[in-house]
């Protein structure tokens, strides 16, 4: 052994000797740091359980999860973006990334191309994971064999005082609904045919609005009211859990609505929330979301249980998103002027 092999083996073995009483533990930190993400999520609990274990045994990464409201979480990273805590925002649509970009990172994973299309990451910073449909939720026994399939049928005369909708200034399902009605009946979102038909169900409502989207598709499930206008994800839970209920697509179309996640401008974790992202929606992500779990995935070869329609058998209808979220004060005032018109 010559003289420089022996002074290196002596050098290594003190680097190992200062290892082990923590002379280097700030690397052994960072080392285990490497292995963590933190994520803010307003997912439910059975969306989380479908997909944070599956990524951690598949990566090795641990994932830190805080959970509260959409607003909740964009208030937080806002108020933290000189120094972010969270690596991702997993949940929320298009408008709360849109209406909050500056504390996104541009990120499209290389799984993009396998979505569905239309649903792409087109804003460079929300990555699309499932949506959510609007539908009409039916209890069977109370509908009996009165025929409800489509926005046309909520005007019968048999339906009146029957049918329980949100506001749509206050419930984020409702305002789809809205906006849902008046492209599929008007074609776009100023034209007196939509507008003249949300006037009609409007009087068919009979003054009656449900206090909030939960209640709306509640109430059907326990026989207070025939219909409900809520969206996919609740009123399939229902059907899931044996309830006397139907989920239809109304037949002049249905919107769908994406919900995504995004990686927090600044996040100390950013290759281990980009890793995130294509899991989110790779195969085993978008199956694992459309098995277990009453949301739609949105790969084209994503599987779904028998509680879901396949996307084949519905008319979908394309929503102006950007313009929806830009408009949407206006559409809301527009409105609440009909409705107290037509109520008082």
């Amino acid at each position: 052994m010559n003289k420089w092999f022996k002074v290196t083996a002596v050098t290594t073995l003190l680097a190992v000797v200062l290892t082990a009483c923590g002379g280097s533990g700030e690397k052994a930190e960072t080392g285990a740091d490497n292995k963590k993400l933190v994520v803010y999520s307003p997912n439910s609990e059975a969306m989380i359980n479908a997909i944070v274990p599956a990524f951690e045994k598949q990566t090795g990464i641990k994932v830190e999860l805080v959970s509260a409201g959409s607003g909740e979480l964009i208030k937080r990273i806002q108020s933290e973006k000189a120094n972010p805590y969270a690596d991702v925002m997993f949940g929320g649509a298009f408008a709360l990334f849109n209406d909050n970009k500056e504390l996104f990172a541009e990120y499209v994973s290389p799984n993009d191309k396998d979505l569905l299309p239309g649903h792409n990451n087109h804003s460079g910073i929300m990555t699309p994971v499932v949506s959510d449909g609007s539908v009409l939720l039916i209890n069977t026994n109370l509908a009996g064999d009165l025929e409800i399939n489509s926005y046309a049928d909520l005007l019968k005369p048999e339906l009146k005082g029957k049918i329980a909708m949100a506001d749509p200034a206050n419930s984020s399902s409702a305002f789809a609904q809205l906006t849902n009605m008046l492209k599929a009946i008007g074609g776009d979102y100023t034209s007196d045919a939509g507008w003249n038909y949300v006037g009609e169900l409007i009087k068919n409502l009979d003054g009656k609005v449900a206090g909030s989207s939960s209640k709306a598709h509640k109430s059907v499930a326990d026989g207070e009211y025939v219909v409900a206008l809520t969206y996919e994800d609740p009123a399939v839970s229902y059907v899931k859990d044996g309830a006397p209920v139907k989920v239809v697509f109304p037949s002049e179309g249905a919107v769908f609505l994406d919900a995504g996640a995004g990686i927090v401008k600044g996040a100390k974790h950013e290759d281990n929330a980009k890793q995130f992202l294509d899991f989110l929606i790779s195969q085993a992500g978008q199956d694992a979301l459309g098995q277990e779990t009453t949301n739609r995935p949105l790969r084209a070869d994503a599987q779904i249980s028998d509680f879901m329609t396949p996307i084949t058998d519905i008319k979908v209808i394309d929503e102006d998103v950007k313009y929806v979220a830009e408009n949407k004060k206006a559409i809301v005032e527009r409105y609440m002027e009909l409705f107290t018109s037509i109520a008082k």
